[in-house]
């Protein structure tokens, strides 16, 4: 069990023995747990679970946001508990909202179950709801706290937060490479430098992508799919940054645009070579270059505008090159092979400019190593000094 982040003060529950600040915080950590469940499932909301315990403090029932559009945590939770929720304690990951969406405030579940004290991870800052359900509780008379667990919860939903806050998607970034750091050979042979359980993993992670992005270049060599195999809970559209619009007429990513949505940005003088793409089903996205570039900030707007929650940039070098200058990514992942390929024609995974010193190099925090099969799988969130 970890301490909680922010200890809060248990007050009396109705007439019956009040949990303590230990037991409520093994009872949040559930309720994160549970919230898990919705990955790639809910977006663009976020991911909340809960746990509704009786006036002795026992469990009586618990639930999660299952799939976008159907009923909250706190809904299913209630169901699960029933009439012995009454007089109790609600422990959820997220503030309950109080307006009309996709389905009824939480807030009317929230009183209509009689409970009489919320424990809330953290407030909600969408702007329909940002601290308003928490007032509206109180008002009623249930004494809510907000802060437990704090930490874990914004760590969650910090895609969902990003959204919310900045209208942009959070950035993941992926590359496979070798031992001595290549993505190809000089003859751009790249099938396969990792081997099947990285494979495998990568189309689990692209089952949860609202979007993949590539660039030009990986279309003309590689002649990417881009589909995650099997399906996951997400089928993500296929978006392909090429300033200059010059793309294979004949490749899988043209051919399947009916099937599975193909989105492409470029520059106006780009859009002119575009029109059998269009034809062929994919849209056209223009925008005025910075200097030779597509700007990366319009982009994730743009995509951010589609509510897409997380974004998948799976290269090549110049398109993950362009997100670090922005400094624009958010969370690598990142397929070591224990092969060497060799020779300087060789391609590395990351072009642009890069930084002039090492103090301007971009670290991470709470990375983490996994074994798949032969290959070592990092992953881990860009640390941004200040953010």
């Amino acid at each position: 069990m970890h301490r909680a982040d922010r200890p809060v003060r248990v007050s009396q529950i109705g007439t019956g023995v009040k949990p303590n600040a230990a037991i409520l915080e093994a009872w949040m950590h559930h309720a994160l747990e549970l919230a898990e469940r919705g990955r790639g499932f809910v977006e663009p909301n976020p991911m909340v679970g809960a746990v509704v315990l009786d006036a002795q403090g026992n469990k009586v029932g618990e639930g999660w946001h299952r799939k976008f559009g159907e009923a909250h945590a706190e809904v299913n939770a209630f169901a699960d508990s029933g009439h012995l929720a009454r007089g109790g304690t609600l422990v959820v990951t997220l503030e309950p909202c109080c307006h009309h969406g996709k389905t009824p405030p939480c807030t009317d579940a929230v009183l209509a179950a009689g409970v009489k004290h919320v424990v809330a991870a953290m407030a909600d800052p969408f702007a329909k709801v940002a601290g308003g359900g928490i007032a509206q509780l109180r008002q009623a008379g249930i004494n809510v706290d907000v802060g437990l667990c704090e930490h874990e919860a914004l760590r969650l939903n910090a895609p969902y937060l990003k959204l919310v806050r900045t209208g942009q998607p959070w950035v993941h970034l992926k590359w496979a490479m070798t031992l001595d750091g290549r993505i190809a050979t000089r003859a751009s042979d790249s099938k396969w430098i990792s081997g099947e359980e990285s494979r495998r993993l990568v189309h689990e992670i692209r089952g949860r992508m609202d979007a993949i992005l590539v660039g030009r270049g990986t279309v003309a060599l590689d002649d990417p799919l881009l589909t995650a195999r099997p399906p996951g809970p997400r089928t993500a559209t296929r978006v392909i940054v090429t300033a200059s619009g010059n793309l294979p007429d004949v490749c899988q990513l043209r051919g399947t645009a009916r099937q599975v949505p193909v989105l492409i940005f470029t520059s106006p003088a780009g859009a002119d070579r575009l029109a059998a793409w269009a034809k062929d089903g994919a849209e056209i996205q223009m925008c005025a270059l910075h200097g030779d570039q597509l700007p990366v900030g319009e982009i994730l707007n743009e995509l951010g505008r589609r509510r897409m929650t997380n974004i998948l940039v799976e290269g090549g070098a110049g398109l993950l090159g362009s997100f670090l200058d922005e400094r624009a990514g958010d969370e690598a992942h990142v397929f070591i092979a224990p092969k060497l390929i060799g020779g300087e024609a060789a391609r590395s995974p990351i072009h642009g400019t890069g930084v002039a010193t090492m103090a301007e190099a971009m670290t991470f925090e709470n990375g983490a190593w996994t074994s798949l099969g032969a290959d070592l799988y990092w992953r881990g969130r860009i640390h941004e000094p200040g953010g």
